[in-house]
């Protein structure tokens, strides 16, 4: 990790959420993202930590939570940040992460729709010793899903 990177280490408390999302915010801001990339890279941390409380650990508070975020470079998509989350509550299968249906209209479930929407690439995997970690990356040069470079013509 370079100095510039940051790392965090919370609990399973929503109300650390609201600090965590000014930490990132400004983070970002100093890191020269432009607002609306911002806004995506936060709400995304958001909801993985959402989840994280709410599956991983059930709701229970003061459980840890570790949070990095680095630079990271493509050698297609150029330079981005990695936001790493990790875990230590319950590991479930990995193809059972999925967002609910869409056409199910009811208030929440849609975390990991919103995540994979505004990131280009979320991969959750089993942690070493237990619990869940979620890596997602987010590149200067493009949309999420997209190249960050013109596709040829």
């Amino acid at each position: 990790m370079s100095p510039r990177d940051l790392q965090l280490e919370l609990t399973s408390d929503p109300s650390e959420l609201a600090r965590v999302r000014e930490l990132l915010g400004d983070w970002c801001q100093a890191d020269g993202w432009d607002e609306q990339r911002r806004a995506d890279i936060v709400l995304a941390l958001d909801e993985a930590l959402t989840n994280v409380i709410r599956h991983g650990y059930e709701g229970r508070p003061g459980q840890r939570i570790d949070v990095t975020v680095q630079h990271v470079r493509d050698a297609v998509r150029g330079e981005g940040l990695e936001i790493t989350v990790r875990d230590y509550g319950r590991q479930v299968p990995i193809q059972s992460i999925c967002g609910r249906d869409l056409r199910d209209l009811q208030p929440g479930g849609l975390g990991v729709h919103i995540i994979h929407g505004v990131m280009d690439s979320a991969e959750y995997t089993h942690a070493p010793g237990g619990g869940m970690r979620l890596v997602m990356r987010k590149y200067r040069g493009g949309a999420a899903g997209r190249p960050a470079r013109p596709e040829p013509e």
